[in-house]
């Protein structure tokens, strides 16, 4: 039988949700960020992760999804298959198991957040190394690497030792969602809102 485990299970599609999450264990406690060893994975990894938390009896499993590699089929489509396949609990009481599974997105990558911390932008970004500049304008050493993740000692402590503030992340982000409201497809985050979420369990 399962043993329900009241805490978040955080699904990122590379090493750059797995090192920011990994930063803010000391203001969410009880987070399990996988995969331990990070890579980027492709959707039929991510689902065989979420199969893998399930069976171990986590509460809420959450996957953080960058939606411009989800702009074009057969990647958007596989996407919002897996995304309505988890769109009700699972609940197997016989073997301990109540799970929700929900995906939080960002438009284009999870550096738009990371933005966020600095300042509100909708602009249209057609690639991810023009929203890379932008980042850069506050935190000019940034770069998307193992190396550099590792050497910062911490994402969230970084940007905030730089100026920026997780509460404007999160504004910011829930924001961005409001504005989509209205028809935007394009930056937006999520993340606000799961933030939001991992404060409240």
């Amino acid at each position: 039988m399962g043993k329900l485990r009241s805490k978040a299970l955080i699904l990122g599609e590379g090493p750059t949700e797995f090192f920011y999450f990994q930063s803010l264990r000391d203001i969410y406690k009880g987070l399990t960020i996988k995969p331990d060893l990070p890579k980027h994975t492709n959707l039929k990894d991510l689902e065989k992760k979420i199969k893998e938390g399930i069976d171990m009896g986590y509460s809420h499993i959450f996957c953080i999804i960058d939606m411009d590699t989800k702009d074009k089929n057969p990647e958007r489509a596989q996407y919002l298959q897996l995304k309505a396949k988890y769109a009700s609990p699972i609940h197997r009481p016989r073997k301990g198991i109540s799970c929700e599974v929900e995906f939080f997105e960002t438009h284009r990558c999870t550096e738009l957040f990371f933005l966020y911390y600095f300042r509100y932008t909708s602009c249209l970004y057609n690639d991810q190394k023009s929203l890379l500049n932008d980042l850069q304008k506050h935190v000019a050493e940034y770069q998307k690497t193992t190396d550099f993740f590792r050497k910062c000692k911490g994402l969230h402590g970084y940007f905030e030792r730089n100026g920026g503030s997780l509460d404007d992340a999160i504004k910011n982000a829930n924001h961005s969602m409001n504005e989509k409201k209205n028809h935007r497809t394009y930056t937006y985050s999520e993340l606000g809102r799961l933030m939001e979420k991992l404060k409240n369990l």
